[in-house]
């Protein structure tokens, strides 16, 4: 029998969506579906991600969204954009009985109109209001997964994947602090590449270290190439068929840190920072905010004093970039785990603030 996974978590006897989450098993159950979580007592974290991904054949988003339920979602959508062979024609719905998931909903319609995300939120998953049309969303998922596979965003192959073996220019000696900066990959519009490519020189003339994904496209390339281009260290990590849908890696880097999925990229991107810097990026990039914002709650060793700065700039489409988001962290409770600058000038100032409180 196929398994799908849920997401949430029932907190307690008198919780609204009990009866909702009630409804949803039965008629998950009664269409033949095996279930995954159904109490909402299985914690997913970086490390564990991917092995739930290859686990399920559906995913269900339920009532209450949390920021944890959010970066699940947005992580099965970044598993899509990429072509993960492990979310290759599964199925994604989101159950918004209590309109709780409008704000993810909002921040992804934004991101496409600001051109960071290339297709409607309902290329990803489907959204039904109803536990009785669950099933219907599930099929109608599917449907579009297929879509993409025949057109949209082609079936990979894997034969043609790029492996590249973890390197470290022993010339050139790692800073004491080092920035990460995540950042859209795909964006070409020239004003944020020369943001891009400013953080980088920035960081090189601090003597400050800039972590990054190791792409060589869109603002992450110019991040890279601003710091290298200008004497700066640069370390990143990335994955065999990213690289290979980009054809090699940026030039310059000193240090290469290869990982299988995604999720484990990340890891060791958030191990080799000290600070975090959020530029202009699509469904990816929240992917990332939320996974750094969740583990400064739990109070996570590797986010222990480390800051996270939200660029929060209008690049000249009459609105700031980042707005959808810090509404949403605010929203949930997550105000004082970031600091927002309104432009990419005010960047190193803020961190030299932060590094001396």
């Amino acid at each position: 029998m196929p398994i799908v996974r849920l997401s949430g978590t029932i907190i307690e006897d008198k919780d609204p969506n009990r009866k909702i989450r009630a409804k949803l098993l039965y008629r998950l159950y009664d269409s033949g579906w095996n279930i995954y979580n159904g109490n909402g007592d299985q914690q997913v974290h970086l490390g564990n991600i991917q092995k739930k991904i290859k686990e399920s054949d559906a995913f269900v988003y339920t009532p209450g969204a949390t920021l944890q339920d959010m970066f699940n979602a947005a992580s099965t959508s970044v598993g899509i954009v990429t072509n993960d062979p492990d979310l290759h024609g599964k199925q994604v719905a989101i159950l918004n009985s209590d309109y709780s998931w409008d704000q993810f909903i909002d921040l992804l319609e934004h991101l496409q109109e600001m051109g960071t995300i290339g297709y409607h939120h309902q290329v990803y998953f489907e959204i039904v209001n109803r536990p009785k049309k669950i099933i219907r969303a599930l099929e109608e998922s599917y449907f579009n997964s297929i879509e993409r596979r025949n057109g949209k965003s082609p079936q990979r192959d894997s034969s043609k994947d790029i492996y590249i073996d973890e390197f470290k220019d022993k010339y050139i000696k790692k800073p004491a602090f080092n920035v990460c900066v995540f950042c859209s990959a795909s964006i070409k519009k020239s004003n944020y590449l020369e943001a891009g490519y400013k953080i980088g020189k920035d960081l090189a003339a601090e003597g400050w270290g800039c972590v990054s994904g190791a792409g060589c496209t869109g603002i992450m390339g110019q991040v890279v190439a601003g710091s290298v281009e200008n004497g700066g260290w640069a370390g990143g990590s990335n994955i065999p068929h990213i690289i290979a849908m980009e054809g090699h890696l940026p030039e310059g880097l000193s240090e290469f840190w290869p990982r299988g999925n995604i999720y484990t990229r990340m890891e060791v991107m958030l191990e080799n920072s000290n600070a975090f810097v959020i530029m202009p990026g699509g469904i990816g990039t929240v992917q990332e905010v939320l996974a750094l914002i969740i583990m400064k709650e739990q109070h996570h060793p590797v986010m222990r004093h480390k800051d996270i700065i939200v660029i929060n700039q209008d690049f000249g489409e009459g609105k700031k970039f980042w707005s959808p988001l810090i509404k949403l962290l605010n929203a949930h409770g997550a105000y004082d785990m970031f600091h927002v600058v309104d432009h990419v000038d005010d960047v190193i100032d803020k961190l030299k603030e932060l590094e001396n409180k």
